[in-house]
């Protein structure tokens, strides 16, 4: 392959560095996952460079997976089958802003962006708790849910994402700029679609934000709150997450603040909003104990956003202590929804830690979840899911690397298989991600 002038390494020790995710949360991925690595790594600087790069794979059907700040748990980026890992992260520059809507390159950081929208009155609408190293780009290929969604939904809710530039590996390799529903076979497809090179997402006017802490005495009375904070529509906020007594002396930085055997409540409100939640917390029986700065937390690389104890960040707060775990990723009924998450919490006692997450899909609020989960075998983490879905919470498989086995009530709308056989005749995309997908 002829790639002089462009950034790349046969080194295996790097090469192994670039062929890994967060797939090791999952003792079932990191067995099927661990020892898998690319054979060459690139970084290209800009679209030229993706194109020549692709080129070359094609010609000797060399595979090649898309990498961004690799901060996703499923083996998005991990090669099943080896080939080159094409890493983003030099593409990494804010293009325009104009009327609320930002175009990005695709490795640009998504901390980055906002801090640099903010400048301009603007801030991100939606971000993962990995906001301070995942990139745009692999947001929207290989996430898409997070902070932000109780009030915009997640990333597949149409208007979320307006359009994205992306490389293909047709004959020859070419530039695409879709937008709209016809960007909807890249969302969340793993970069089995096409290399995105630029994404383009609709912002909100930047505001004041607050972390709050707040303690209840017991899991229901905190998730009673969670959603009545969730349905006050009054009240302009970005999150509110709900924890298990046993989660938060995990949380270090706010661990001494909540009382032992209480619940938690971790709350991201406008300024303007305190008072509302002050009284809000105090009518269901809770206790405010921290608050801080949410815009100066995230540039304090000392502090701790509170975001950073939510979404999959919570696995990884009692990963860093308690090996033994891992989790799900599940969506509560829409009706009755915290009867449902008392269910599973009365099944499983000692095994399921819970941690409800409050999010909107399709204009209807409910609660999502990522409980930490006590591993014993994939027999018994089959069985817990399968409880779950007795109490009537759809599963998103986070124990299988596949789009259509993983996805669930997350999959995006739209014939991904079909534009695959389009830009990816020869399926040298991340080959192995799309179940469905014959070359």
């Amino acid at each position: 392959m002829e790639l002089e002038g462009i950034e790349h390494s046969r080194d295996r020790a790097l090469l192994r560095q670039k062929s890994r995710d967060f797939y090791w949360y999952s003792p079932v991925l990191k067995r099927q996952l661990d020892g898998k690595s690319a054979d060459l790594w690139a970084r290209p600087r800009n679209e030229d460079e993706v194109l020549h790069i692709l080129r070359e794979c094609r010609a000797v059907r060399m595979p090649v997976t898309a990498r961004g700040g690799a901060t996703g748990n499923y083996g998005q980026c991990v090669p099943l089958e080896g080939g080159l890992v094409l890493d983003l992260t030099a593409m990494a520059a804010p293009i325009s802003l104009t009327d609320g809507v930002l175009e990005a390159e695709a490795g640009a950081k998504m901390i980055d962006l906002d801090l640099w929208a903010r400048e301009r009155g603007w801030e991100l609408r939606i971000w993962p708790s990995t906001k301070r190293t995942a990139t745009i780009g692999g947001f929207v290929a290989g996430g898409g849910a997070g902070v932000g969604g109780m009030s915009h939904g997640t990333m597949r809710e149409r208007g979320n994402l307006l359009g994205v530039r992306l490389a293909t590996l047709e004959d020859p390799p070419r530039i695409l700029d879709i937008e709209g529903d016809a960007a909807n076979p890249v969302n969340r497809t793993y970069g089995t679609t096409g290399i995105i090179t630029r994404v383009r997402i609709p912002l909100a006017p930047a505001q004041a934000w607050r972390d709050v802490a707040i303690s209840f005495a017991d899991f229901p009375e905190a998730g009673r709150f969670a959603l009545a904070f969730a349905f006050a529509d009054g009240i302009a906020k970005k999150m509110c997450a709900v924890f298990d007594s046993r989660l938060p002396p995990f949380f270090r930085g706010i661990a001494d603040a909540v009382p032992e055997g209480h619940s938690l409540a971790l709350v991201m409100v406008t300024a303007a909003g305190m008072l509302a939640l002050r009284e809000m917390a105090a009518e269901h029986g809770g206790s405010i104990v921290a608050e801080q700065d949410s815009v100066a937390a995230e540039r304090d690389p000392a502090a701790t956003p509170f975001y950073e104890y939510c979404w999959n960040h919570t696995t990884l707060q009692v990963l860093k202590k308690d090996r033994g775990v891992t989790y799900l990723q599940c969506r509560f009924p829409f009706e009755g929804t915290l009867e449902s998450v008392e269910a599973v919490r009365a099944k499983f006692p000692d095994e399921v830690w819970m941690h409800t997450e409050c999010v909107r899909f399709g204009g209807r609020i409910t609660m999502t979840a990522l409980p930490v989960i006590r591993f014993t075998t994939e027999e018994r983490l089959a069985e817990i899911m399968a409880g779950f879905e007795a109490a009537g919470a759809g599963i998103a498989n986070a124990h299988v690397f596949t789009i259509e086995e993983g996805s669930g009530y997350r999959r995006v709308p739209g014939d991904q298989l079909g534009f695959k056989r389009r830009v990816d005749p020869l399926g040298l995309f991340n080959p192995g991600k799309m179940l469905s997908f014959t070359a």
